[in-house]
């Protein structure tokens, strides 16, 4: 199987690193990005199998960058996991077309079987 590609925007740092470090431990191809202004042409460029995207970011929001994403047709395909401590989050995540939703604070085995089974919607 080849090696699934996880693109994850969110504006903090802390948060990016963290999930880029857990995810290597599971052999996963990772890039981040803390501006969600550049995010849509990484992801062009980059070619994910997942989108991990926070809600509350700065300029251009989670909601904004998922719309645009599933209009795309380079990019419609992509496995959307939306993370957000936002109380509606989840209502917003899905209406701009996540396909799940995780909510902060997360637990970190949460946050792992989230992504293998969105590894194994995406083979």
């Amino acid at each position: 199987m080849t090696q699934k590609k996880v693109f994850i925007c969110d504006d903090d740092k802390g948060i990016t690193d963290m999930l880029e470090m857990v995810l290597e431990l599971e052999d996963v191809d990772t890039i981040t990005e803390t501006d969600s202004v550049h995010a849509y042409d990484k992801m062009l460029e980059f070619q994910p199998d997942i989108l991990i995207v926070d809600l509350w970011m700065p300029v251009i929001t989670g909601d904004q960058l998922i719309k645009r994403v599933r209009a795309s047709d380079e990019l419609k395909h992509i496995f959307i996991i939306c993370i957000s401590a936002s109380r509606d989050g989840l209502q917003v995540a899905t209406e701009a077309g996540a396909n799940t939703f995780i909510a902060k604070p997360f637990d970190v085995e949460e946050f792992l079987t989230t992504v293998e089974n969105a590894v194994i919607s995406t083979v």
